[in-house]
């Protein structure tokens, strides 16, 4: 279980981002997060996956705190930033490899379910340098190394953004695969509130208010 408590976030003197948030999320649950841009959740995602820490609160995962143990949190953790922030002199499938083997998830059969995933997402050229690849491509990419590791934690953050109609529909069919197979906690962001619900068993509106 994923809890938060007593969350808040402040950038500078003035008023916070949110304030004394507190929640919690059960495994195989799907939250999609709504709200316009500015609202706060970016922010709130890049808590949850430790690339940013709080102003006060904890967020804990199976009662330990993430920013004190981060490792022992990320090694369940699958992530789509909202940037495609990926080494660019790498191809594809040599990120998937390098991502498998730093968990020690590498197998026999590694090379071949890298191979089957970049196929569904039609990502042709997944041993060229990530560096010639469209925006589109790199997303591809993003939700790949994402979903390769079989998380029990799915962060997306706008994964949709850059992809046509139909890599979106294999996207969602990816994501209702994984929540189901690994009972992962889907938690998911986007400015399409339709395709959200198809996916999401609660949604929780920015910006965020105390309860």
């Amino acid at each position: 279980m994923l809890v938060i408590k007593n969350l808040t976030k402040q950038f500078k003197a003035g008023k916070p981002i949110f304030a004394g948030i507190s929640m919690s999320f059960e495994q195989g649950c799907g939250v999609g997060l709504v709200g316009p841009n500015g609202s706060g959740k970016t922010t709130f995602l890049r808590i949850l996956s430790v690339n940013s820490f709080p102003t006060d609160g904890m967020v804990l995962y199976n009662g330990v705190d993430i920013h004190r143990k981060p490792s022992a949190y990320l090694q369940y953790v699958g992530l789509v930033h909202d940037e495609e922030t990926l080494p660019h002199h790498l191809s594809a499938m040599e990120l998937l490899e390098w991502i498998l083997r730093s968990r020690k998830l590498w197998e026999d059969e590694s090379f071949e379910n890298m191979n089957n995933l970049f196929d569904k997402l039609a990502l042709a050229e997944r041993d060229e340098p990530i560096g010639t690849y469209s925006t589109g491509m790199k997303k591809k990419t993003q939700i790949a190394a994402a979903i390769i590791v079989e998380p029990k934690i799915l962060i997306l953050d706008e994964p949709l953004r850059g992809l046509d109609e139909a890599t979106r529909k294999v996207v969602f069919n990816l994501i209702a695969d994984t929540k189901i197979k690994n009972n992962t906690l889907i938690l998911m962001a986007s400015h399409s509130t339709r395709s959200l619900r198809e996916i999401s068993d609660k949604m929780i509106e920015f910006p965020l208010t105390r309860e």
